[in-house]
């Protein structure tokens, strides 16, 4: 078996996690290799048991055969681990150094446990939508998609914006406002949830539209089929906007045309048999829990 192990931050407090994934991994006799920033933050603080290999990016998929991803960090770091395994296949394990932890369940005292099933294949793989971006300007290189969601914003205090939309090709609104959401089930966790979206299940195959303060108060967030295409053009009093896709940004203007529709690949989570995502989301929200006692 052969796993990468991806990070984009080292902390001196999740030292002993980082170490035992690692002590784990030599023990469970697992051929590893390391994302090579992240190598060159941990080579001088972890001790390594046995030599590891180096992990360059997407490329490497290519040419070597890779079992696994495992992250360690928060969804943060699988939504930028997703960028490098586009559509290789490869599942990936998150490891929760985080706070929250929708996408990365594993909590960091499971470490061992986890790297036990997934050695003996005791988990089930959960298949996660992507969208991808489509423009008249090319944007964002080759890496047009994202797991979570499309954000189209103002760029500072400047006034709102408005973005009319079109799901396939036919009128739907022109939103004023600071700006608009577009997300897969995945990200309906995220910032969309933040604005009044609804929570998603990660099958449904749905994107969300939810707009970002909306200058109309009847305006509401709306759900719509993946196999719809969602165009916009974007004005305003200001020359620029932003354009997200996950954690990574370009600046457009009103010249660019945008349209999302689904991505042609999924990526793959690993969930150990004692997770779920109705587990997740009752422990990540507190569902059911009475705090008044």
């Amino acid at each position: 078996m052969q796993v990468v192990v991806y990070g984009k931050l080292f902390k001196e407090k999740d030292h002993t996690y980082v170490q035992t994934l690692f002590d784990v991994l030599h023990e469970e006799e697992i051929t590893t290799f390391v994302y090579a920033p992240y190598h060159e933050l941990i080579k001088e603080k972890i001790k390594f048991k046995r030599d590891v290999g180096i992990f360059e990016g997407y490329l490497d998929f290519k040419t070597r055969r890779f079992d696994y991803v495992i992250t360690l960090g928060g969804d943060g770091t699988i939504l930028n681990a997703v960028t490098e395994i586009r559509d290789s296949n490869v599942p990936i394990l998150g490891i929760n150094l985080g706070r929250l932890g929708f996408l990365a369940s594993i909590e960091k005292a499971k470490i061992k446990d986890a790297i036990y099933l997934l050695s003996r294949g005791m988990y089930s793989l959960d298949e996660r939508s992507l969208l991808y971006l489509e423009s008249n300007i090319p944007i964002f290189g080759d890496i047009r998609f994202a797991l979570n969601d499309c954000t189209l914003l103002k760029r500072d205090t400047s006034s709102m914006v408005t973005i009319h939309t079109y799901i396939n090709g036919a009128y739907l609104s022109s939103y004023w406002a600071d700006g608009l959401i577009v997300s897969t089930p995945t990200g309906s966790t995220g910032y969309s949830l933040s604005c009044g979206g609804p929570i998603i299940f990660p099958n449904s195959g749905n994107f969300v539209i939810t707009p970002v303060a909306p200058h109309n108060l009847n305006v509401r967030p709306i759900v719509i089929s993946d196999n719809s295409v969602i165009s916009f053009e974007i004005e305003g009093r200001a020359e620029s906007f932003l354009c997200a896709l996950d954690s990574r940004s370009e600046i457009i203007n009103s010249k660019y045309q945008l349209a999302i529709r689904k991505c042609d690949f999924k990526i793959k989570l690993i969930q150990l048999r004692d997770r779920s995502f109705l587990k997740t989301i009752r422990e990540k929200l507190a569902w059911g829990v009475d705090t008044r006692n």
